[in-house]
């Protein structure tokens, strides 16, 4: 028997996955490391003290609407990426929109503001806490999600590693953002935009690897 013609047989009375079946899969894979980031959080370094502050609150709401952006654009290109055949259609430029919306307003506070603040405003009081604990934290989502992805049997291993990490990265972002009391926009868009980053890069890194089968 020839190899075409084996793989023919073996192919003909298979079904491709389910889209429905593969966003239930990766979104709930989302979820539980969102629940785990955020466990972790909590019990390892804890939520900051002036949470209820208005000043604290909307920070956080701003910190969470731009990871919650990351992650969705995330799932969005994830949830093509993780069944075989279905990867085009990606854009980068569209995966950037949110690191390039918090950027514009990062700048224009800088703008607004006078040059002798700006060093504090891009550094806070903890910029090696959030470069360290931002991709740490990442570890857990990140291996939950390359686990669900996995399953699906991906093609595109580079592309589905590096946004399995864009979305590890966001949702760790998420979860530290209860503990950061970094206020500012600049930070936001440096440490946070710029850690995400790092575990964007190391998606495409691990991704050959633990996406092989």
């Amino acid at each position: 028997m020839k190899t075409d013609d084996l793989v023919a047989m073996l192919s003909a009375n298979v079904e491709p996955v389910g889209r429905g079946l593969v966003v239930r899969t990766i979104s709930i894979a989302v979820a539980a490391g969102a629940a785990l980031a955020l466990g972790f959080v909590l019990v390892g370094l804890g939520v900051r003290a002036d949470l209820t502050a208005t000043r604290a609150t909307a920070f956080l709401l701003l910190k969470v609407a731009f990871a919650l952006a990351v992650i969705g654009m995330a799932m969005r290109y994830l949830t093509k990426l993780a069944r075989p055949g279905a990867e085009r259609g990606m854009s980068p430029l569209a995966i950037a929109m949110p690191f390039a919306a918090i950027a514009l307003l990062g700048a224009i506070s800088l703008g607004i503001a006078p040059s002798s603040h700006w060093n504090r405003m891009v550094l806070g009081d903890e910029w090696l806490e959030c470069l360290l604990s931002i991709p740490i934290i990442a570890i857990v989502p990140f291996t939950v999600t390359i686990f669900a992805v996995r399953r699906a049997a991906p093609t595109d291993l580079v592309r589905t590693g590096t946004v399995a990490g864009l979305a590890a990265g966001g949702v760790s972002a998420m979860a530290y953002a209860l503990h950061c009391t970094d206020d500012s926009l600049p930070f936001v868009a440096v440490w946070y935009g710029g850690t995400i980053v790092l575990c964007t890069l190391a998606g495409a890194a691990l991704g050959p690897r633990l996406l092989r089968w």
